[in-house]
């Protein structure tokens, strides 16, 4: 089997209900956001076996994503940032994270579906 220069698992849509806010209101009422994940490593012994030890387990990062989103913060910036570090710190074959964090119907005196900020992250070597 060939071997692909890039691999890249994709969790989108994560959702969330959660505190974050620069305003007392959000940190008391909350909201709902959601999280689109792009983790690069390589699969291909997983692509190969079909055993889940040659890849990253899904529902281990989302519980990582789950325990970040769960502590209260100002800024999606920062919420962003404690994942991708986290989510590098725990999975040590992963070695890119972009991220994107969105918050739903912000509290911004506009009609707005949603607000976001996206980054990517990667592993120092």
């Amino acid at each position: 089997m060939s071997h692909p220069q890039n691999m890249y698992i994709h969790l989108k849509g994560l959702k969330f209900y959660a505190y974050h806010g620069v305003f007392d209101q959000e940190h008391r009422v909350g909201a709902e956001y959601s999280v689109d994940l792009r983790l690069k490593t390589d699969f291909s012994q997983a692509a190969e076996t079909d055993e889940l030890e040659g890849t990253v387990n899904y529902g281990e990062v989302f519980q990582a994503v789950k325990a970040e989103m769960m502590i209260p913060s100002k800024l999606l910036e920062h919420v962003a940032g404690r994942i991708a570090q986290r989510l590098l710190h725990d999975f040590p074959t992963v070695e890119e994270v972009r991220i994107a964090v969105y918050k739903q119907n912000p509290p911004m005196g506009a009609d707005c579906q949603q607000t976001g900020v996206e980054a990517t992250y990667q592993r120092k070597s």
